[in-house]
């Protein structure tokens, strides 16, 4: 699953007065429901309330929102405070002994409509009346097999659709607390898949990105096993006038023939992919549990550059695992060069209570820091030569809110003028700052 970095989150306090706010961390999953919850939470009538909805594939992602949620009861004291999301899940008891917490929902709670009425009925929220044991509305997500559907209402930035297809995951990666925040692996069927983004289009989304936590397990449960590929190619053909089709985060070992034969010869799925590749060293592959080898990456984004040339690739990649030395780390490094990587998301290895390796020898923390620099380093590097070699040429951009959009390739192009959101338009980047293409 990609991970947003866990130093920023985005707080949404638009119309405050007249809407819930929102205080989203982690991934995009969790954005995506977010916007689901304060929908929800308005339908209720629950207006004037505050929602974290949070993250828990760090400590310091759990520790932020526990700050977040301190700071909203001290700015506000007598607007309740909803906590939600993979900490509270895996967490509750722990959350909701906090003052400043009125309730906790659960991964699956936060989606039941019925959740967010029983709030609206409830004399006691806001009035901190309520015992620790008395705010729980948290339910064992491991016994969910069907996946709730979580629709939104507008588009983010006005001119992308996000639409959740799968939650949850089967595997059991050895640093990975997620599985028991999120359940194991459920999809959404393809019938409702089609509907949310036929009504997407029609608000006019001008690009659709299909989210999951392990998106290319998608269909596995389902009548017939429909994969991800063959989902991907039915939004297509029954929605010639979506422009363009987007996926998130995906496992490169999990990918099926019909997605590759789309990403090789369908122009509208965008020539980007995100890997979750987190180490170049086999044996630290191992030691996390992963299903591919450091030649299974390199392998596959070769193949997939040659059916693709204009393919880019994004990856995840978590530096100071433990018992990693520096031969093993330079792998990692090397596999930035080796795969081609543009975009590379790096985390500080943090150990989880509860995970395999959590019991594993630990490195220093400084070690794991001075490593994260590297990788971040060598990053930076990677987008900079993504940036040069775009520069001076055509690129078809999407443009979003604050002047700015994303190519096909995922490209950030900031515009010197006002450009109006939700059009695709032809930009020429003249200079770059290390993360965009300036364009006039």
């Amino acid at each position: 699953m990609r991970q947003t970095n866990n130093q920023e989150h985005l707080r949404d306090s638009s119309n405050r007065g007249g809407a819930p706010e929102v205080v989203t961390f982690g991934c995009r999953l969790n954005i995506v429901e977010s916007e689901a919850l304060r929908l929800q939470a308005e339908a209720a009538g629950l207006r004037d309330i505050a929602i974290v909805n949070s993250c828990a594939v760090t400590a310091e992602a759990t520790r932020q929102a526990r700050q977040a949620i301190r700071r909203l009861k001290r700015d506000e004291p007598q607007r309740p405070v909803i906590v939600t999301g993979c900490a509270a899940q895996i967490e509750p008891a722990r959350f909701a002994a906090m003052p400043e917490t009125d309730r906790v929902l659960g991964n699956d709670e936060k989606l039941r409509p019925e959740s967010w009425a029983a709030l609206a009925r409830s004399n006691s929220l806001g009035t901190h009346a309520a015992e620790p044991g008395d705010k729980l509305a948290v339910g064992d997500i491991m016994t969910r097999s069907t996946l709730r559907a979580a629709p939104t209402g507008r588009l983010v930035g006005h001119t992308r659709g996000f639409v959740q297809v799968q939650n949850g995951c089967d595997h059991r990666c050895t640093f990975c607390i997620i599985p028991f925040g999120r359940g194991n692996s459920r999809s959404l069927p393809t019938a409702d898949v089609l509907a949310q983004c036929r009504r997407l289009v029609e608000a006019g989304a001008q690009e659709i990105v299909l989210t999951g936590v392990d998106l290319t397990s998608y269909g596995r449960e389902l009548p017939g096993e429909p994969t991800l590929g063959a989902l991907a190619g039915q939004i297509l053909r029954e929605l010639p006038e979506l422009p363009r089709l987007r996926l998130s985060s995906i496992d490169a070992i999990e990918v099926d023939d019909a997605l590759r034969e789309l990403i090789a010869t369908e122009a509208r799925l965008m020539p980007h992919l995100h890997l979750s590749l987190q180490h170049g060293d086999d044996l630290i592959l191992k030691r996390m549990k992963r299903r591919h080898g450091r030649g299974d990456a390199v392998r596959f984004c070769g193949e997939m550059r040659a059916l693709r040339p204009d393919l880019v690739f994004g990856a995840d990649l978590i530096a100071g695992f433990p018992t990693e030395d520096e031969a093993m780390f330079a792998g990692s490094l090397a596999l930035i060069e080796d795969c081609g990587l543009s975009y590379v998301h790096v985390f500080p290895y943090s150990a989880r209570p509860g995970t395999p390796a959590a019991r594993m020898p630990q490195l220093p923390g400084s070690i794991v820091t001075e490593r994260a620099a590297r990788l971040r380093a060598a990053a930076a590097v990677a987008q900079q030569r993504h940036l040069d070699a775009r520069m001076g040429r055509p690129l078809s951009v999407l443009t979003e809110r604050g002047n700015t959009g994303r190519a096909e390739d995922f490209t950030l192009v900031r515009f010197v003028g006002e450009v109006e959101a939700g059009r695709i338009v032809l930009a020429t980047g003249h200079a770059s700052d290390g993360r965009a293409l300036l364009a006039a």
